[in-house]
């Protein structure tokens, strides 16, 4: 594979990816009672927990896989999440014209975003990653990002 594309092409699509989550789950955490509100309007209990929890999920996640942190656990945390979520927030059955076609938009939308995130679980986050970076073997005396020598000073 060309090494740029697979440089910048997985940074860019972590970068797309947790764009839609982070968002998400800001505008929640920041709207925690209309969030609760619409869980509550689906019969669904402990709806401020559940909108708590999608927030911190949704923002969470989409800040690991944007960093490139723990990308394949929070890739597959938000995959799993995409599933219910979609089921019942998202469900076009019993709507008709322009309230389904929306819904199956929203259903589409989910599984493609779940195709990405189950293909970062998969592949991991690319070589532009926090985690890239520290999986790279080090030389003898190199912290961080410069050499030390032995007398401490920069080679």
């Amino acid at each position: 594979m060309n090494s740029k594309l697979e440089r910048y092409g997985s940074l860019v699509a972590r970068l797309a990816v947790a764009a839609i989550f982070i968002h998400g789950g800001w505008g929640k955490l920041n709207g925690l009672e209309g969030t609760a509100a619409y869980i509550a309007s689906k019969g669904l209990p402990a709806a401020e927990l559940g909108a708590l929890g999608a927030a911190l999920l949704e923002l969470g996640g989409g800040l690991a896989i944007a960093l490139g942190v723990g990308t394949r656990w929070a890739a597959l945390a938000l995959a799993i999440f995409l599933v219910p979520a979609t089921g019942l927030f998202h469900n076009p059955i019993g709507l008709e014209g322009a309230a389904a076609q929306m819904q199956w938009i929203q259903v589409y939308k989910n599984l493609a975003i779940a195709g990405g995130l189950l293909a970062f679980t998969a592949f991991g986050s690319g070589p532009l990653a926090l985690e890239a970076r520290a999986r790279r073997p080090r030389q003898p005396g190199q912290l961080g990002f410069r050499s030390i020598t032995q007398s401490g000073v920069k080679s």
